[in-house]
């Protein structure tokens, strides 16, 4: 199980992002420090299954304390965000992002037990929850990523995710950050927003309100919608169950992870460092 959730590729690229172990043995020896192969593996499955940390099946090797230990600690080291500018950078490398069309979006989820960065939801009726904000290229490939409470306006978090964006490497020329086009919903009709876009010589396409019909999502901002759909697939995002804002930023970071590395595994094996 565990080579399955975590396959040599994705290994090998983990490798280059987490920290060395700092190992110190008791006086007398000790245990042996549990994998980070291993570990890993028990995280993901975690993410992906909506399970407990204490739920977490012993078959990884590690128990469930040390589970949540190693993601505390890899969370407070941005291990997770580390490994989606790597994946980004293989993407980029091998042409598999597309800049001409990004797509900007947010999604509500509910907060089970508050929390930093948590605040009543307008969309469900004024419960606590946390919003998720990204941006993907034009195959959907999440590119910058953020959490806040879920009463922030979309429009607050367009300059945060597109400043988020980070250096990528192209299969030629220079390393790119910037979309040649960013596209939005109706959240985002200011012209304070589409004026900073274009002083950073990004072009836009956002719905304005009163002018186009809610229930199109149009020709290229159904990608992001998409997008959300995956990352539903790391079902401990459904719900909020973390307290702490860096530990549900961090399985947004695990989602993205997951959906680079299926687009990367598709298209060869990872080139050495």
């Amino acid at each position: 199980m565990v080579e399955r959730l975590v396959p040599d590729e994705l290994w090998e690229l983990f490798r280059r992002v987490v920290p060395p172990p700092e190992v110190i043995r008791p006086q007398g020896g000790g245990r042996r420090r549990a994998g980070d192969r291993e570990t890993l593996a028990a995280i993901i499955f975690v993410a992906t299954s909506e399970c407990t940390w204490r739920q977490a099946p012993l078959v990884f090797g590690p128990a469930w304390p040390t589970v949540y230990r190693r993601f505390a600690q890899w969370s407070r080291d941005r291990v997770w965000a580390g490994l989606h500018r790597v994946i980004l950078d293989e993407l980029g490398a091998r042409g598999e992002l597309d800049w001409s069309r990004c797509a900007i979006h947010s999604v509500s989820v509910r907060a089970a037990k508050g929390g930093h960065l948590t605040g009543p939801n307008p969309t469900d009726r004024g419960k606590p929850g946390s919003k998720i904000h990204l941006i993907t290229d034009r195959n959907g490939l999440p590119l910058s990523l953020g959490i806040s409470a879920a009463n922030l306006h979309d429009s607050q978090g367009l300059a945060p995710l597109v400043r988020g964006i980070p250096p990528v490497r192209s299969r030629q020329g220079p390393r790119r950050r910037r979309p040649g086009k960013l596209h939005g919903d109706k959240g985002y009709d200011y012209d304070h927003l589409r004026r900073w876009l274009r002083a950073r010589g990004i072009r836009h396409r956002i719905a304005r309100k009163g002018a186009e019909s809610s229930q199109r999502l149009g020709r290229h901002r159904w990608v992001v919608e998409r997008t959300v759909s995956w990352l539903g697939g790391c079902r401990r995002l459904h719900r909020r169950y973390e307290r702490k804002a860096d530990h549900f930023l961090a399985f947004v970071g695990i989602a993205a992870v997951l959906i680079g590395y299926r687009r990367l595994s598709r298209s060869g094996r990872p080139s050495p460092s």
